[in-house]
């Protein structure tokens, strides 16, 4: 036989669960959270009226074409010794005198532009802007260069509480609307206390809002393959950076030329992507008399400024491609490109590689008869 146990029956001051609140004690409980609080982490409103509100907001205009634009956090990254400092001031240069860089569109007015420079000395950067007669380039008067000042004064505050409280000041007193940091990744490196470059991220974040900014930071790579195509992979602390940024572009050195770089877009939220593997942007890097800076040449495909392959690769990668050929006359330059592709990523340059090697093939085929 089996014993049966009663269980004891619940007090009402052991009943729990939202059902057991009185209506009129969980009104006045929710009344206290949508209400009581002046700091609400959250901005709550009906969908409808964010769209009322943000109507009223204006269009953000281009400040480098289709790469940056206005209220946007922009992060341009490269190798060491690319030029990204060198585009950079081109950049802030252009934005301060309200003239656009050849090839990219500029859609704001001359305004102020506050560049922080943690990697040249001011001896460094004066040799790029001096002509050989010893003559100075002419930058706009609302152009500001700021370094880190050894002799400041030791503080008990973090490192990235002085870092805020110094930018702000600088801020406020260029009465600057566009920032440009050059750059995250050594203020990462440069102390024990910025160990990641998040916390800075976050307070540019939150100075971009409340001062209605628009920031440019640069940042290294990691040393990549330079056979492969720049990915958002090749950002050090890739993910969480192009998680807090609005945009993002690139510059990589050509293979086949070392005096041209060219520009890929890796992120873009105001617009389409312009410049991708397909359509890089090129450049040469020139000084005509005192102005050392990027001139825009026109666009090509990524693929004819990687690194070329072996002439042992070379030739099996044609031998891969001639016998899918032969084995199946109608297969597609993609198909094949998608069967030897070693990464989804690196689709679309094999995809080209394909195509050109198919076209070879088949005029050495027609040429044998």
């Amino acid at each position: 036989m089996c014993n049966t146990r009663t269980e004891p029956e619940e007090t009402d001051q052991e009943r729990t669960g939202v059902e057991n609140i009185p209506p009129e004690e969980f009104e006045n409980h929710i009344r206290e959270l949508a209400y009581g609080m002046d700091d609400n982490l959250f901005t709550m409103r009906k969908a409808g009226e964010w769209l009322e509100i943000a109507s009223n907001r204006p269009i953000p205009k281009m400040l480098f074409g289709s790469l940056w634009f206005e209220s946007e956090i922009c992060i341009l990254f490269a190798d060491t010794n690319v030029g990204k400092s060198i585009l950079a001031v081109q950049i802030g240069d252009s934005i301060s005198k309200g003239e656009p860089i050849n090839g990219f569109n500029l859609e704001t007015e001359k305004q102020p532009v506050l560049y922080f420079d943690f990697e040249l000395t001011d001896k460094q950067f004066e040799v790029r802007y001096t002509a050989p007669d010893g003559s100075h380039y002419q930058f706009n008067d609302v152009f500001y260069r700021a370094e880190i000042n050894p002799d400041a004064l030791e503080t008990e505050m973090t490192f990235e509480e002085y870092l805020q409280m110094s930018v702000e000041e600088a801020i406020i007193h260029t009465n600057a609307r566009v920032l440009i940091i050059d750059n995250i990744t050594y203020l990462k490196n440069e102390n024990e206390k910025a160990r990641d470059a998040m916390p800075l991220m976050k307070q540019l974040k939150a100075l971009k809002s409340k001062y209605n900014l628009s920031i440019l930071a640069l940042a290294h790579t990691p040393k990549r393959d330079l056979g492969k195509p720049i990915t958002k992979n090749d950002l050090q602390g890739s993910k969480m950076l192009m998680n807090f940024c609005d945009s993002s572009f690139a510059l990589g050195e050509s293979t086949q030329d070392k005096s041209q770089r060219y520009l890929k877009q890796i992120k873009a939220r105001n617009c389409q992507v312009v410049f991708d593997t397909e359509n890089v942007g090129v450049f040469e890097i020139i000084k005509p008399g005192n102005y050392l800076h990027f001139n825009y040449t026109g666009t090509a495909n990524e693929y004819e400024h990687l690194k070329i392959q072996s002439n042992e690769e070379a030739l099996e990668f044609e031998t891969q491609v001639f016998e899918r050929m032969t084995e199946n006359p109608d297969i597609s330059a993609y198909a094949i490109a998608k069967e030897l592709c070693p990464h989804p990523s690196k689709l679309k340059s094999y995809n080209v590689k394909v195509s050109r090697m198919m076209k070879k093939l088949k005029e050495r085929m027609a040429a044998d008869g």
